[in-house]
């Protein structure tokens, strides 16, 4: 990646740039994912906001937690998502009876050697997608958190790397649905971005029933037209691009104070913890980075607070018999706490 004088210089969050325009890198990478977005937009209808989210965990190197109701297009926009950025993807269906080594894999016996050899499971690849990972008992969930945090896994004593880039993008059902398991908090928290993925309005539910009426088959990405847009080395250039962005420190005075207002909200018994202040920071400097800026705004950071910190609290008892949300008292806690000028 350019390192040139092109880039900006670090400013005032609330005014322009100090210098000139992006580097001419910047701007093709900027640009690749951008039309990943459209790449995914010939299958999956109406979901932006969540396909920008699961952009910026690519770039910050987190995980995503996909939450809606069955048949929302959840897994066609990850497996979209993995076309348009040409890298491997597979798929786990969790269930009840899945075992830890159908995730991590296992050491089996090769009869035509007499030797034991390690059988790779399906999350040694670039993007795993967690099908209904809430639908399988803790014991497997667990199986996924040194994957996750460590991009590694360990069997028969052996740590063995998982491939770069490595993100796992699980999906899950709102709990009240029967035959589900809460994710434990120590997971949760290991998942950079939570994501809901609210029914289409009407506009685009009748795209979706209108594309499906002229023979659209959403397991046919690439008769749906979705390509390439950008590749694995892309999104390594543009991590490194991300990686520049710069953040006053009013900004990052003004992440601690909305993370600490958590916890000693009324409403939580769980607030965020400095992980969550850290995936706030990276968050943000990611949304900027696609907004074709080089410094952090606090509406940079307004814009990611809810993505990257309503998983990581927890509502009083009496709060949740009341009705109230998490993402109400997040929204009350952004209103209250003091923006830097």
């Amino acid at each position: 990646m350019s390192e040139q004088t092109g880039q900006r210089q670090a400013a005032p969050y609330g005014g322009g740039p100090a210098v000139a325009t992006p580097p001419s890198d910047d701007v093709r990478l900027r640009q690749a994912l951008h039309d990943v977005r459209g790449e995914v937009a010939k299958a999956v209808v109406g979901q932006d906001a969540t396909v920008t989210g699961m952009l910026i965990a690519l770039l910050s190197h987190g995980h995503v937690l996909l939450e809606g109701v069955p048949g929302v297009a959840k897994t066609l926009l990850v497996r979209s998502l993995s076309a348009a950025l040409s890298l491997d993807t597979k798929r786990i269906q969790f269930t009840p009876d899945l075992m830890p080594g159908d995730v991590t894999g296992s050491m089996i016996y090769d009869t035509h050697t007499s030797e034991f050899r390690f059988r790779e499971g399906p999350v040694f690849t670039n993007i795993l997608l967690a099908d209904e990972i809430n639908r399988t008992p803790p014991k497997t969930q667990a199986s996924l958190l040194e994957a996750m945090e460590e991009r590694q896994v360990s069997v028969d004593g052996i740590s063995r790397k998982l491939p770069e880039p490595f993100i796992v993008a699980a999906t899950q059902n709102p709990v009240e649905y029967e035959g589900t398991y809460p994710l434990p908090e120590a997971q949760l928290d290991r998942f950079l971005l939570k994501l809901t993925m609210d029914l289409p309005d009407r506009d685009a539910e009748i795209e979706i029933i209108r594309r499906h009426s002229l023979g659209f088959d959403p397991r046919d990405l690439q008769g749906a037209g979705v390509r390439a847009a950008a590749s694995a080395e892309d999104l390594v250039q543009a991590r490194a691009a991300v990686a520049r962005v710069a953040i006053a420190p009013e900004v990052v005075g003004y992440i601690v104070d909305l993370v600490r207002a958590t916890r000693s909200a009324p409403s939580f018994q769980l607030g965020v913890s400095p992980r969550g202040a850290t995936a706030l920071l990276n968050t943000s400097r990611a949304w900027a980075w696609l907004n074709g800026r080089s410094f952090v705004t606090p509406d940079d950071v307004k814009a990611l607070a809810l993505p990257a910190l309503r998983h990581r609290v927890s509502l009083r008892p009496e709060a949740q018999m009341d009705g109230v949300q998490a993402d109400d008292v997040l929204q009350s806690i952004l209103a209250t706490v003091p923006v830097p000028r």
